[in-house]
């Protein structure tokens, strides 16, 4: 399972908008290499945010 996703497929696969989560990598310093960003990277992000919950 590839680990770097387009923001499209993060949309997708997190359900939320696009947008959004250009915004969380450009607000929270998680990097966009080559218009990939790593998943768990910013899932570890979202979580210090508050914005999910984490999943057991």
């Amino acid at each position: 399972m590839a680990n770097h996703l387009t923001p499209e497929e993060l949309s997708k696969e997190l359900g939320i908008d696009r947008q959004e989560v250009i915004r969380v990598c450009l607000q929270e310093g998680v990097p966009i290499y080559q218009g990939k960003i790593d998943k768990t990277l910013f899932q570890a992000q979202l979580q210090a945010i508050g914005a999910v919950e984490p999943h057991h």
